[in-house]
Formats: C-alpha cells, sequence, structure tokens
C-alpha cells in the first residue's frame, strides 16, 4: 500500500467541480483501491457523492491511499491531481 497526506488549498475545499475532476482522474486505475482519507472516514476516490460528503475544507489535511497492482502508478498520479486541482 502507498499512500501520501495532503493539506488542501481550494477556498472551496473538495466541492463539486474537483471531486468530479478527482473521479475521472481515479477510473483508468480500476484494479487498484484508492481511498480518500479524512478523519475517520474513509470513502473510494470513485463515489462522487461520498467524496462531497466528507466534508473537506481549506486547510483540511486529507490522506489518499492506494492498494493494487497499480498502486505506485495511481498514488503518483493522485499526488499530482491534488498538487495541480486542490
Amino acid at each position: 500500500m502507498k499512500q501520501f497526506a495532503y493539506v488542501i488549498q481550494d477556498p472551496l475545499g473538495i466541492h463539486a467541480r474537483p471531486a468530479g475532476a478527482l473521479v475521472k482522474a481515479a477510473k483508468p486505475f480500476a484494479d487498484t483501491a484508492i481511498q480518500v482519507v479524512k478523519g475517520d472516514k474513509s470513502v473510494k476516490a470513485t463515489q462522487l457523492m461520498k467524496l462531497m460528503g466528507l466534508g473537506v475544507k481549506t486547510g483540511d489535511e486529507i490522506t489518499v491511499t492506494a492498494e493494487g497492482p497499480s498502486e505506485e502508478a495511481a498514488i503518483a498520479a493522485m499526488e499530482q491531481f491534488f498538487k495541480e486541482n486542490l
């Protein structure tokens, strides 16, 4: 399993537009379980409504984990996505 922590920089947090883009970025890694964790809540990166349900705001720290055959590529893609979009 690979993981990284990230502090959200987007002034609106994880709202509809970046959450939708995150789901699209995670879809190519169907063979790998990608999770977004905030506190004691964890959701799959491909579940749009649950991602928005985390209530991630500016300054919140989240952890992204990837486990599976493509975990190296998945975690690299997710880290790049978060740095560029959130």
